[in-house]
């Protein structure tokens, strides 16, 4: 279980989110949805603790991550921000190794091996291994970062809008093999995305923020509905009753 308690973080006289209490079970896809600047990826980046939070507590699997050793955390939590920039020119495959260093501190088990080459097959980059990360697409790149996240093989995923550079095509295939993980792997994924539309086909829960607060928690079919979806994005969204999951509309013609 991931559990906030007060959690809150400012800069300066900018409030950035909070206070906020939340609670997420283990297991399945979590989605945190809302407008720019609504503290979807402060949250995430406090929960994983690449940031600090002025306030409150946060605990992952019962570990509060302010104090949990950090090769104890970084082996039941992994975290892919927005913004992946490796100064050094690395392959895919030596991207991807590097989620094991919590495991093996740079020195490459068998275990460490077979990790990265299932990572590897399952965001279909096997073919792709030996190019470098300056020579591969944007969208080739993210699954690769992808990649490095699930070959950590931690409980816990944090992926800051791992859809982004990704067309259509690889963006279905990324929320399918992010489903995957769920329910073959045992991961309990916790993802921003500004799709809402993928958070209602792919996720078991969403979280809708505004303005630094938690607004609405449910399942899809609770979230996705007219009256919340305006409120959250301040904008008119009709939502279809499709039949395996909701539809939101969003369009202004003047």
């Amino acid at each position: 279980m991931i559990k906030l308690a007060d959690v809150a973080k400012s800069y300066g006289d900018v409030h950035a989110l909070g206070p906020v209490d939340l609670d997420l079970p283990r297991g399945g896809i979590t989605a945190l949805v809302g407008p720019n600047g609504a503290g979807k990826s402060t949250m995430l980046t406090i929960i994983g603790r690449l940031l600090g939070a002025d306030a409150g507590t946060v605990h992952v699997a019962g570990m509060d991550v302010t104090t949990a050793k950090s090769r104890q955390l970084a082996k039941t939590l992994a975290i892919l921000r927005q913004e992946n920039h490796f100064v050094a020119r690395l392959t895919v495959r030596q991207l991807v190794s590097l989620g094991r260093f919590p495991h093996s501190q740079g020195r490459l088990t068998t275990e460490c091996v077979a990790a990265v080459d299932r990572a590897l097959e399952f965001l279909d980059l096997t073919a792709l291994q030996a190019r470098y990360l300056d020579e591969l697409s944007g969208g080739q790149r993210q699954r690769a970062y992808v990649a490095m996240v699930l070959a950590q093989d931690t409980e816990y995923a944090l992926l800051d809008e791992p859809l982004n550079n990704l067309d259509m095509q690889h963006a279905v295939a990324m929320m399918a093999q992010l489903r995957r993980a769920a329910d073959e792997l045992d991961k309990t994924v916790v993802l921003v995305i500004h799709d809402i539309n993928f958070a209602a086909a792919y996720a078991d829960r969403i979280v809708a923020m505004t303005n630094g607060r938690i607004r609405y928690v449910g399942s899809p079919r609770e979230v996705m509905t007219p009256d919340v979806l305006s409120d959250v994005f301040d904008t008119p969204v009709e939502v279809i009753d499709h039949p395996t999951h909701p539809l939101a509309v969003y369009y202004r013609l003047s």
